[in-house]
């Protein structure tokens, strides 16, 4: 069932939602410091809720224990 006689295709292949609208195409990729931005304050909201923070300084205080820090 390649095309169904009657329906219009609403978005033409092998192009991108963005381009659609006049951006520019996504090359896939991001830079590292770009996706931590995006993921820290969101992972340092769900620490503070879920009581991740001070499971974190705890692993930190080991770590540098074990360091002789």
């Amino acid at each position: 069932m390649d095309r169904v006689p009657g329906r219009t295709d609403l978005r033409p292949r092998g192009r991108r939602f963005d381009s659609a609208f006049g951006g520019r195409p996504s090359s896939g990729t991001r830079h590292p410091l770009v996706a931590v931005a995006m993921v820290l304050p969101l992972a340092l909201v769900l620490a503070a809720v879920f009581g991740g923070l001070e499971a974190v300084a705890t692993q930190a205080s080991s770590v540098a224990g074990m360091l002789g820090r």
